[in-house]
């Protein structure tokens, strides 16, 4: 089964175009909320040059991002998932997604992402309060600034 066509971007040409993109781990398997998962991330999202990382966080089985893009309001998020999972995978695996090095890989992330464009009347500082509180309702901390694997580009720069 084919995805539904994207529907196009149809927020005004002054307001930012900001996602909502979510990662996930198949069969939700808790790799990722570590320090050298989290550091790979760091690194990968670095690696993004067509796209500004404005906050992510990253759980056990997923990860969250919030993303706009540099230059083309219609850049395409299957672009974006694709060069994030291969760079990261290559990364993790030390090595190309296409040669084997004989090590078994434990996990892979599910196919595509989950994504959606933020509307023009929804509040970018209570989507990323939204963010920063899940490891909160999951059990893993007391408060959202306890969680480590989570990074925050200044916001303010992207509210109209």
């Amino acid at each position: 089964m084919s995805r539904p066509p994207r529907i196009s971007n149809s927020l005004s040409w002054e307001k930012s175009t900001i996602y909502f993109v979510t990662f996930c781990v198949t069969n939700r398997m808790h790799v990722l909320a570590n320090h050298r998962a989290w550091n790979i991330c760091r690194a990968t999202f670095a690696r993004l040059d067509q796209w500004t990382i404005l906050s992510a966080l990253a759980m056990p089985d997923h990860v969250h991002v919030l993303i706009s893009p540099l230059a083309d309001r219609d850049a395409s998020i299957s672009g974006f998932a694709k060069w994030f999972k291969r760079w990261f995978n290559e990364a993790f695996w030390n090595c190309r997604p296409s040669v084997s090095d004989g090590r078994q890989r434990t996990w892979q992330w599910q196919e595509g992402c989950f994504d959606r464009l933020l509307r023009s009347d929804e509040s970018l500082s209570e989507k990323w309060e939204y963010i920063r509180q899940n490891p909160v309702r999951a059990g893993l901390v007391t408060g959202p600034d306890e969680w480590p694997y989570q990074y925050q580009f200044p916001i303010s720069l992207f509210l109209n």
